[in-house]
């Protein structure tokens, strides 16, 4: 994972809170004070938070786990599609609509459509058909492809969200709460961070501050999967086990090719004391 410091949440602003009128109590602990009427949020609360989002994040992927992107709001609908695509999740940056998660075997038929249409499309299957048709065909596409285009590759609820803004995503956050989907999530000081799995304290509106929260997120998953592919990486060996179940010692001839080559030809020896027997077959055969 991609480490942020203290001072690059400083520079993109993720301290800066809400104005104080709008705060919420149950983000007081995350709140370092005040200035100008707007409240400062407390980087030593976030940053440890932050990191241990990012962790269950860089869990989640290492294990081949799907974590939904969301950010509908204007702010965060370029840099969510972005750094969702840049790592390969899923993502919603436009309209969550209504049943998502909790009504997904119809989103998928949805889906489904949409990917009808696509080929059709691409495959010049419109000028088979009248303009009036194919101007209807353009248009539901159009209007699939807006809400679903992030999620039509997602063949399954995903495994964990990562949402920008909890007051903007209350339906999703609603959604993912029923599916007990572990949702993580920017929290600001006008929001409540009630159905939050991992907090993150911090500015929802900059658009620095959340290029950086998504862009971490990207990286965890790119860092698993490297972390991964690293550990798994070389060609298979065959492992020997003894009557026990334990890995057996191979000497260094066996392990060479000419060990194995000696091995299998070994192999076709036959075992001391016993004769080898010929079968003939032929005219003396009674």
């Amino acid at each position: 994972m991609t480490d942020v410091s203290m001072r690059q949440m400083l520079e993109a602003g993720v301290h800066f809170g809400h104005q104080t009128r709008f705060w919420h109590p149950k983000m007081a602990p995350y709140i370092f004070g005040e200035r100008n009427k707007i409240h400062i949020i407390n980087l030593e609360k976030t940053l440890p938070l932050f990191n241990d989002a990012m962790n269950f994040v860089g869990r989640l992927a290492a294990k081949h786990g799907k974590v939904l992107f969301v950010g509908t709001k204007r702010a965060a609908q370029d840099v969510v599609e972005r750094e969702a695509q840049r790592c390969g999740m899923p993502y919603v940056n436009r309209r969550w609509l209504g049943g998502m998660l909790t009504n997904f075997k119809t989103v998928k038929q949805s889906i489904k459509r949409l990917k009808e249409l696509e080929d059709t499309i691409n495959n010049g299957g419109l000028e088979r058909v009248s303009k009036r048709e194919g101007l209807q065909l353009r248009r539901e596409y159009a209007k699939l492809n807006h809400g679903l285009a992030g999620i039509k590759d997602m063949e399954r609820l995903p495994d964990a969200l990562f949402i920008i803004d909890v007051g903007f995503e209350k339906i999703a956050i609603a959604e993912a709460v029923k599916l007990k989907i572990p949702v993580v999530a920017v929290v600001d000081t006008n929001s409540k961070p009630d159905d939050v799995a991992y907090v993150i304290p911090g500015n929802d509106d900059s658009l620095s501050a959340i290029s950086l929260y998504a862009t971490a997120a990207a990286d965890a998953v790119l860092d698993a999967r490297m972390t991964l592919t690293t550990a798994t990486g070389g060609e298979d060996d065959f492992v020997e086990l003894d009557a026990s179940g334990a890995p057996m010692e191979r000497s260094g001839a066996e392990r060479s090719p000419e060990g194995d080559d000696a091995a299998r030809r070994n192999a076709r020896k036959p075992l001391p004391g016993k004769k080898k027997v010929v079968r003939r077959d032929g005219p003396g055969k009674s």
